[in-house]
């Protein structure tokens, strides 16, 4: 299964309904035993999909929208473990992966997934060249500290693959988790000209929520997220949130350049 999304003008933000938001902009209902969902969204061409096997196993899709009989024939994958631990095979080599650990997949190889109590978000995007898979293990990445406690703001980001250490073509993804007690991710907020960037919610209780700020400086929107969801983030839109409780996110990001600090800060007072 697999959904198309169309690129949308900034200004039409401004005067959407709630409804119209969330159905541009928010992915849910991705994680579904035994299937293989995603979203094929047309700002970077970028695929946002769920996989959960439960007692059998699945492939990546070739879906039609691809028009290519592999679904990495021509794109790179980025995969994240959002349940318990299970595994990918890659060319029928066996990659174990816990929560929150990641796997890098290169163009041109064959992907199935399996484990009974795993939930596997991956993000794929066009790839010019193909580099080697890579297991990307959550503990073993020294994170990076960002935030104070005063401002509500400590997270540890971890860069799984970030344009160093580890080569792709366009993909960049990650992990951010937000300290106890504080509530905001990436505040102020910033722009990204030449990527589109998507934040997926993970590891929120039932009962909570993120309240995702998107849009222009100047006219922001929000959109209220709950646990396995996420936010396409065209690369006019800030992308921040504030959350009512504990909480991680997965990003990711594609587009023409893959220098991580090639972003645009917006100043608290231009919102």
């Amino acid at each position: 299964m697999i959904e198309v999304r169309h690129s949308a003008s900034p200004s039409s933000v401004e005067t959407a309904t709630n409804a119209d938001l969330r159905k541009n902009f928010l992915v849910d209902r991705l994680f579904r035993t035994g299937e293989v969902r995603g979203v094929y969204t047309h700002d970077d061409r970028l695929i946002v999909g769920g996989a959960v096997p439960g007692a059998g196993r699945l492939e990546l899709p070739a879906w039609d929208v691809l028009g290519t009989s592999s679904h990495l024939a021509r794109r790179e994958l980025g995969i994240v473990n959002v349940g318990q631990s299970g595994h990918v095979l890659v060319n029928d080599e066996k990659f174990e992966l816990r929560h929150l650990d990641g796997l890098f997949v290169g163009r041109g190889n064959e992907v199935v997934f399996a484990g009974a109590d795993a939930a596997f978000y991956f993000v794929s995007a066009p790839a010019h060249a193909s580099y080697p898979t890579a297991l990307l293990s959550h503990a073993a990445i020294e994170p990076v500290k960002l935030g104070t406690a005063q401002g509500a703001s400590e997270r540890s980001l971890y860069r799984y693959a970030w344009g160093q250490e580890l080569q792709t073509s366009v993909l960049q993804f990650g992990v951010t988790v937000i300290a106890d007690g504080s509530v905001w991710n990436t505040f102020p907020p910033h722009l990204h000209d030449r990527r589109t960037e998507v934040y997926m919610y993970v590891d929120l209780d039932d009962k909570d929520r993120v309240f995702h700020l998107m849009g222009q400086p100047g006219a922001a929107r929000h959109l209220v997220v709950r646990d396995r969801e996420a936010v396409i983030s065209p690369p006019w839109s800030i992308h921040s949130g504030v959350g009512t409780g504990s909480y991680a996110f997965i990003w990711a990001m594609g587009g023409e350049n893959n220098d991580y600090t090639d972003l645009q800060p917006v100043a608290l007072e231009d919102l």
